[in-house]
């Protein structure tokens, strides 16, 4: 029937061939369940009349077997109170009836094969739905670990580029710079500091000597 075309068009090997061409995997993926789900949705419209059918002639095919039924009994009855004539229009009823019992029968058991072969892609219909949603769950998966992974590769093929080499060089050697200077100025201090306190403590030392002089020589007449 053109009613399951996309059914049949739509199988797992082309919705993964499909979705290998897709830009965006996920959002293709959805598109796909959502044709699907409404593709199932118009499948269970025409099972539903398909069965209605089916059960309009069970009906008919149960009323006109009930009415065979039912002249037959009446005939036996007008036969044994020997009414003739009313028994011929039972029999007459009973003929008729079991003709459209014929009819509705075949028909019934013609609409009851199609019926159930509806039934059956239809199911076939809700499992493939169904897989496809579990699929989509894990392609979901798969898709992030692989743009995170994407994003990984991109951010540590600059991590150790030439470019952050050379600049972390040029910052070493800024650095070893920086410490020179200050290590050279540290010097120059500590030199400048050492001559003031030669030359201060050169004076002191006069004094002491001057004073160890004059004790001395209070001493030497003694």
């Amino acid at each position: 029937m053109s009613l399951f075309k996309r059914f049949r068009d739509l199988t797992m090997s082309n919705i993964n061939s499909l979705i290998d061409k897709a830009e965006d995997p996920i959002k293709m993926t959805d598109q796909y369940i959502r044709d699907m789900q409404k593709d199932l949705e118009d499948a269970e419209k025409a099972v539903a009349a398909q069965i209605a059918i089916e059960k309009k002639f069970k009906a008919l095919y149960e009323e006109q077997e009930a009415l065979v039924k039912k002249r037959e009994e009446q005939a036996h009855t007008a036969a044994k109170a020997q009414n003739i004539d009313l028994a011929r229009r039972a029999l007459e009823e009973k003929k008729n009836a079991e003709a459209k019992l014929t009819e509705y029968k075949a028909s019934f058991e013609q609409n009851k094969a199609s019926a159930d072969n509806l039934r059956s892609k239809l199911e076939q219909m809700r499992k493939q739905l169904t897989e496809m949603k579990n699929k989509r769950e894990t392609l979901v998966a798969r898709y992030n670990a692989a743009k995170a992974q994407t994003e990984i590769n991109k951010a540590m093929s600059g991590f150790g580029s030439d470019t952050a080499a050379s600049g972390m060089k040029r910052m070493e050697e800024k650095m070893l710079q920086a410490e020179a200077h200050a290590e050279a100025s540290n010097e120059m201090n500590s030199k400048e500091k050492s001559l003031d306190e030669e030359f201060e403590n050169m004076g002191k030392d006069k004094e002491v000597e001057d004073e160890l002089a004059a004790l001395l020589k209070q001493y030497e007449n003694k």
